[in-house]
C-alpha cells in the first residue's frame, strides 16, 4: 500500500484526449488478440460481402503475412479511406443495435489492424476500376489505382510491429497456424455453400493446409457434406440430424452418437445465427443432453446451429463477438436438451460404426521390435481353464454342444420368427454364448457380439427411469429442516429453481436474509448432506449456467440398482433368453451403450470378417 507523501505537489492529473493512433492501438488490443483474430475479422468481412470463394494465405503463423482474397461485392474507391476510419461500417446504420444480420457491425476491425500492422486493401466493384489504399502503424496513405479483376484482396503484414510488446505474447508459429486453421474450419461449417482454401506460404514450397469445396443441395445435405470435410467422414457417418423449433428458436445441425465420444470438448461447435460462439449456456445444454449417456471423462461431439430473430439475442457483448446473451436463456437451453434427447431416443439401439473399427484394429495389433521374432499364439491354441485342470479328452460326439463343460461356450438353434428371415432383424438371432457373458448373433450381413450384462443393465436402467418419470421422485420430509446460510444473490438464484428441484424431491424455501430451509430431500438418496448438495448446485450454476446435480445423483442410484438387478456375467442363458434380450434391445432407446457410455454390442459386417482372414 502506497504511503501518502506530504511533500507531493497539489497539482491534479491532467485529463487529455488521446490521439487517434493511441485509440486505435487500444481498440486493437481488444479486437485483435492474435493472428487468428485478424483472420477471423477479415474472412467475416469477405462473407458479409457475399463472397463465394475465399482464399487465405499465411506466413509464419500469420505473424509476417495474412492475405485474404475474395470474390465479393468489393469496396468503391471513394469509400476505401472511410472504411479505415473507426466505427465506419456498411452493415448497420446505428439505429438498432439488436437487429444485426451480419458477422461484423462494429467498424473496428480494419482501423485496428491498420494501427498495429502494415495493411493494404485492394478492391473493385462491378463496373468500376480497382483501387488500393495502404496504412502502416495508423498512418494512412492515398487511394491509387491498381490492377484487380474483381472482389477484394486484404494484405496484413508484420502484425503487431507497431506494438512490439504484444509480440512477446505470441505463441509458436505452429500453434498460431493451428489456431487460424480452427477459425477457418468453424467459418467453413457456418457457410457450407462457400469455398474455403487456406495456404501456408512460409517457405519456397507453399502448401495447402485446408480446402473445403462449396457444397450443393439443400441445407442439410450441404451441411452434412461440409461436416464430413471438416470433422471427418467418421463423424458424418455417426451423427444424427437435428431439426427442432420452439417459440421462434430453430435448432439444426448434427450430433454424434454417445458411443462416438471424445476425451475432451474439442469436437463441440456451436453457432448462433451463423456466428461461431463459445457460450457457457449452450455448452452446458449440450452436456446436459448427454449427461445420462456418457461418463464424466467423455465429451459429446456436435455441430449445432441455433437461429432466431436477431432481436432475441444480443451479440454486442464483447468486441470479439464470441459471446452472446439470449433474452430467454431457459428457452434456448430447453430446446437444445429436448431436441438432442429426442434424436438420441430415435436412434434406438444404434451404436457408432467406429466400435467395429476399434475391434478390428485390436484383433490385428502391430508387431514391432522383439515381438516380431515371437510366434503368435492364437486364442484357439490356448487350453481352457477346464482343460488345464483336467486330462485332455477327445469328444466322443463331434460338435460344440458336447464340449460345453470344457469350453466356455454353447450353440443355440435359431429362434423361430413368424414373418421373414430371423437374421433380418437389426440385431439378428442368437447363435451362441461364449465365456458366459457374450452373446453371438447372426445378422443378414454379418454378426453381432453383445455384452449381456452391459446390455441388460441399460435395459433395466431405462425401465427404472420411465417408472420415475411416470410416478415422480418420492420426497423424504426432514424432521428438522436444515438451514443453509448463503449470500442473498446465491439464495435468489437457488429459489428461482425451487419448482424444478421440487420435482426431483428436493424441497427448499426462503428462511430470511440469505438463508434457505431444506425441508425435503429425495428419498432414494437416503441420508443426504443438504448443505453440501446445495453448494454443489450453486457451483454448477456458476460453471455452466444450469445444474443437474440432484438429477445426476438420483440417476446414479438408479444406475447402481440397475447394475445389481441385471443379468450377471458368468450366467448361462438359454436361446430364448438371449433372443428376448436382443429383441428388447431393439425396442429400447439408448440400448446401444451402457450406463457409462461404453458400447453394449459390436457389429461386424461380413466384409470385416473376411478382411480379418485375408479373404478380400
Amino acid at each position: 500500500m502506497a504511503i501518502p507523501d506530504n511533500n507531493i505537489s497539489d497539482l491534479r492529473p491532467v485529463i487529455r484526449q488521446l490521439d487517434e493512433g493511441a485509440i486505435n492501438r487500444i481498440a486493437a488490443g481488444e479486437v485483435v488478440e492474435r493472428p487468428a483474430s485478424a483472420v477471423k475479422e477479415l474472412v467475416e468481412n469477405a462473407l458479409d460481402a457475399g463472397a463465394r470463394r475465399v482464399t487465405i494465405d499465411i506466413a509464419d503463423g500469420g505473424k509476417t503475412l495474412i492475405r485474404v482474397t475474395d470474390d465479393g461485392c468489393g469496396i468503391a474507391g471513394h469509400d476505401l479511406a472511410l472504411a479505415l476510419s473507426r466505427h465506419a461500417t456498411s452493415k448497420i446504420d446505428g439505429s438498432d443495435l439488436l437487429n444485426i444480420h451480419t458477422f461484423g457491425f462494429r467498424g473496428e476491425a480494419l482501423p485496428s489492424l491498420g494501427a498495429v500492422g502494415r495493411l493494404s486493401i485492394s478492391s473493385r466493384v462491378p463496373g468500376a476500376d480497382a483501387y488500393q489504399i495502404k496504412v502502416e502503424g495508423g498512418a494512412m496513405g492515398t487511394v491509387r489505382p491498381v490492377a484487380l479483376n474483381a472482389g477484394t484482396v486484404v494484405t496484413l503484414g508484420d502484425l503487431f510491429y507497431a506494438t512490439p510488446a504484444r509480440l512477446k505474447f505470441m505463441r509458436t508459429d505452429r500453434a498460431e497456424a493451428q489456431a487460424i486453421t480452427d477459425i477457418i474450419k468453424r467459418l467453413a461449417m457456418a457457410e457450407p455453400f462457400v469455398r474455403f482454401e487456406l495456404r501456408d506460404i512460409s517457405n519456397d514450397s507453399p502448401r495447402t493446409v485446408f480446402v473445403a469445396e462449396a457444397q450443393s443441395g439443400d441445407m442439410f445435405d450441404a451441411l452434412h457434406g461440409r461436416l464430413a470435410t471438416v470433422l471427418g467422414r467418421e463423424f458424418a457417418d455417426n451423427a444424427l440430424a437435428i431439426d427442432a423449433e420452439r417459440d421462434g428458436l430453430h435448432l439444426t445441425g448434427y450430433a454424434a452418437l454417445p458411443t462416438y465420444s471424445r476425451g475432451s470438448a474439442v469436437a463441440q461447435y456451436l453457432f448462433v445465427n451463423g456466428r461461431p460462439v463459445r457460450d457457457k449456456l449452450l455448452v452446458g445444454a449440450l452436456r446436459g443432453a448427454y449427461f445420462d449417456f456418457l461418463s464424466r471423462d467423455r465429451h459429446p461431439a456436435a455441430a449445432l446451429f441455433l437461429d432466431c430473430d436477431p432481436t432475441l439475442v444480443d451479440v454486442n457483448v464483447h468486441p470479439a463477438k464470441s459471446e452472446v446473451r439470449f433474452r430467454d436463456p431457459a428457452l434456448a437451453r430447453g430446446l437444445i436438451v429436448s431436441a438432442l434427447r429426442h434424436a438420441l431416443a430415435g436412434a434406438g439401439h444404434r451404436a457408432s460404426s467406429t466400435v467395429a473399427g476399434g475391434v478390428i484394429e485390436a484383433m490385428q495389433p502391430e508387431r514391432t521390435g522383439a515381438d516380431v521374432s515371437v510366434p503368435r499364439v492364437y486364442q484357439m491354441d490356448r487350453p481352457s481353464l477346464g482343460l488345464r485342470a483336467s486330462p485332455y479328452q477327445t469328444p466322443q460326439h463331434g460338435g460344440f454342444a458336447e464340449m460345453a463343460r470344457d469350453y466356455s461356450g454353447q450353440v443355440a438353434a435359431p429362434a423361430p420368427v413368424q414373418d421373414g428371415d430371423p437374421h433380418d432383424l437389426p440385431l439378428g438371432t442368437a447363435r451362441g454364448q461364449v465365456h458366459e457373458n457374450y452373446i453371438i448373433a447372426q445378422t443378414a450381413s454379418g454378426m453381432v457380439i453383445v455384452d449381456q450384462h452391459a446390455a441388460h443393465e441399460r435395459l433395466v436402467y431405462e425401465k427404472l427411469k420411465r417408472q420415475m418419470a411416470d410416478n415422480g421422485v418420492a420426497a423424504q420430509a426432514l424432521l428438522i429442516p436444515e438451514i443453509v446460510e448463503l449470500s442473498e444473490g446465491d439464495c435468489a438464484r437457488l429459489l428461482e429453481l425451487a419448482d424444478d428441484l421440487a420435482r426431483l424431491g428436493l424441497g427448499i424455501e426462503a428462511f430470511g436474509g440469505g438463508a434457505i430451509a431444506v425441508r425435503e430431500t429425495p428419498a432414494i438418496l437416503g441420508e443426504v448432506n443438504a448443505e453440501a448438495m446445495i453448494k454443489d448446485i450453486l457451483d454448477e450454476l456458476d460453471d455452466m449456467g444450469s445444474s443437474q446435480t440432484v438429477q445426476a445423483r438420483i440417476e446414479a442410484i438408479l444406475s447402481r440398482v440397475a447394475c445389481h438387478g441385471s443379468i450377471r456375467s458368468g450366467r448361462w442363458m438359454r436361446a430364448e433368453e438371449m433372443n428376448a434380450l436382443l429383441r428388447e434391445m431393439e425396442a429400447t432407446p439408448h440400448s446401444g451403450q451402457c450406463n457409462h457410455g461404453r458400447p453394449t454390442y459390436v457389429e461386424l459386417k461380413l466384409a470385416d470378417i473376411e478382411r480379418l482372414f485375408g479373404r478380400t
